[in-house]
């Protein structure tokens, strides 16, 4: 059942009235609190208010919180931005939501801060219903409403785990004279997980299969309980080495993936670019979960806007993410049959790539794309931008702060691929061999999606099923990582480019030295433009000295204002600049964000010690 999350006045948000230096906690000591608990509809308005702040989608107006195509959404190896590129933190700042003091990579994606109110807000949720709610709710609902409780626990703990690591860990609401909980330090992050492990069991168990249109089910948590634990037996391998700990996790996310596949209520069955660019997914067999906007109810957002061709973006995909979509055969570029395979000019890797390169990019290289020359345009439908055939500007609802496209924000297609890495990672452990029935099940599900008609006419086709029996063998491949591992990961790039994915991903597979812009040019490196005959306009006196393009052989030609012949190759602006060294740096852990000094402080204070982040000093060297 496909859930839509509509921005309402929610009753719970009474209960979120004064928070605390140490766990920003809503107050609930109010005599609405005492009178409250006395129905379930009250309790599932106190369970809306997890929605929007979980499930956020593109944001509302300008205020992109969302996994978009703007800057923050670059910081990974799939996009580059025309400047110095986004730098991870080399220092720890004052306090916990600063980043005055250097960018911490937390802050470049949607993710918690330290900040413990929702965790304190599903205790109280989960007190609530066990202490004051016996005789008013039967066993069935009172098991349901504690599964959505401890899922929304989990799922917060979970994200916080990501950014910081240990954490203190709190299973009921924390009043205010208990010191020594409000100021306890840190939790190992094995028993922080352990405890969201089965707060996810509980929720898989007990959460109804259907709770209504509007509203989470059990498959909405398998969903995200694939993702999250696929990210902690991936975190619990490769940083750890603790391959116990990764396999009971991975086991996890096998499981709950499962839960989803088995049900039988979802398919890849529309285009790729419909997914992003519809009003209304009400159906969508793709869809797990989703946000609709609507602007009769003011409920809109922006994000199409940075899609619609008429606003220059200075950010945009990088090189290296160009040369990752697979070829049509299956194989990676170099290794590839297709005929001109190694043709990189965008007509050509519109024919040739995966049919995901061309649903997410425009089909023309263009200076709107001030970066790379290529523009994004996966979040809008294809509809939105017929006027550049015609003339004129995007019709307004693709303009401003005004878009009503709405959100998938779970996709089946990452359940499935949750799913078999998870089996390819448990092979690595010693657990049974993925088959090609798996691989068929879920890669070639995908890859077997639908073609929009208008890709047709371009010249897109499928891309060949994937075989365990001829495996691509990237040459580019680390000799850490096995081949189907490395296809697999290659899948998620493709999938998930410019949404929630990237950063994540390299972080708990241990590869954040993919973002090193010395070690791969690539990183700051557009696509192919032959400027004589895709873009000669640019050719003008103003843009003397200012143009500058990479042959196929490394050399650079820069634009003089008589050599236009020679402007033929990858797009490299100046303007592109690398990033500071982030990686081997004493007191310097870019895997994990640190906590401000002034929460330190303010524990010593009070004659506590909070230790900070693993691999960070305690103070500001």
């Amino acid at each position: 059942m496909k859930s839509k999350i509509l921005l309402t006045a929610i009753l719970g948000t009474l209960f979120f009235g004064s928070c605390s230096d140490v766990l920003d906690r809503p107050s609930l000591t109010t005599a609405e609190d005492d009178t409250y608990w006395n129905s379930e509809e009250k309790v599932r308005l106190y369970a809306n208010d997890f929605y929007t702040n979980f499930f956020v989608g593109y944001g509302l107006g300008y205020g992109e919180t969302a996994y978009t195509p703007n800057s923050n959404y670059m910081f990974n190896d799939d996009g580059v931005i025309k400047s110095t590129q986004g730098q991870f933190s080399r220092s720890v700042p004052t306090s916990k939501g600063s980043t005055s003091e250097g960018l911490m990579w937390e802050s470049q994606f949607t993710g918690p801060t330290w900040n413990f109110a929702w965790i304190r807000k599903s205790n109280a949720m989960l007190d609530r219903i066990n202490d004051r709610m016996s005789g008013v709710l039967t066993e069935e609902q009172k098991n349901h409403w504690l599964g959505v409780g401890r899922f929304f626990r989990g799922l917060e703990y979970a994200r916080l785990v990501n950014v910081f690591g240990d954490v203190p860990y709190h299973e009921h609401e924390v009043k205010n004279t208990d010191k020594d909980e409000l100021y306890k330090d840190r939790t190992p992050r094995n028993e922080v997980m352990n405890h969201v492990y089965d707060d996810f069991k509980f929720a898989l168990q007990h959460v109804r299969l259907n709770d209504g249109d509007q509203y989470l089910n059990r498959y909405i948590v398998a969903s995200f309980v694939s993702r999250w634990a696929l990210f902690e037996g991936s975190w619990q391998k490769y940083h750890y080495k603790n391959n116990e700990q990764a396999r009971k996790f991975f086991d996890l996310a096998v499981e709950s993936a499962d839960m989803v596949i088995k049900s039988g209520k979802y398919q890849i069955v529309t285009d790729f670019r419909s997914l992003f660019g519809s009003t209304n997914l009400i159906g969508a067999k793709d869809v797990i979960l989703y946000r609709k906007y609507d602007a009769g109810q003011g409920v809109t957002h922006s994000v199409a806007s940075t899609c619609n061709m008429n606003s220059p973006t200075d950010q945009g995909p990088n090189l290296d993410l160009i040369k990752a979509f697979i070829c049509t055969d299956g194989k990676d570029w170099k290794t590839s049959g297709v005929a001109n395979a190694k043709d990189f000019s965008l007509s050509n890797l519109i024919k040739t790539r995966d049919s995901r390169f061309e649903a997410s990019f425009y089909q023309k290289p263009t200076p709107m794309a001030k970066s790379c020359y290529l523009y994004v345009t996966k979040f809008i439908p294809r509809s939105a931008l017929e006027y550049l055939k015609t003339g004129g500007t995007p019709a307004p609802e693709f303009q401003g702060d005004k878009n009503t496209t709405g959100y998938p924000v779970m996709r089946y297609a990452e359940v499935l691929l949750n799913w078999i890495e998870a089996k390819a990672e448990i092979q690595t452990l010693g657990g049974p061999a993925v088959v090609q029935s798996d691989i068929d099940l879920s890669v070639n599900q995908i890859r077997n999606r639908p073609i929009a008609d208008e890709a047709k006419a371009l010249g897109v086709v499928p891309t060949a099923p994937m075989k365990l029996s001829s495996l691509n063998d990237d040459p580019k491949r680390d000799s850490d990582v096995p081949a189907l591992l490395w296809e697999l990961r290659r899948e998620r790039r493709m999938e998930f480019a410019f949404e929630f994915s990237r950063i994540i991903d390299l972080r708990r597979w241990k590869k954040l030295n993919y973002m090193d812009t010395d070690a791969n040019p690539d990183l700051l490196t557009g696509t192919w433009v032959n400027f004589p005959t895709e873009a000669k306009g640019e050719l003008v006196a103003a843009n003397k000295d200012k143009l500058r393009v990479k042959t196929a052989d490394g050399s650079f030609v820069v634009f003089d204002g008589t050599n236009a012949s020679k402007m033929v190759g990858f797009f490299y602006p100046k303007e592109n600049k690398g990033r500071l060294p982030f990686l081997n740096i004493p007191n310097v852990n870019p895997y994990l964000s640190p906590i401000g000094t002034n929460q330190i402080i303010d524990y010593a204070n009070k004659g506590y010690k909070l230790t900070q982040t693993e691999g960070w000093p305690s103070t500001n060297n």
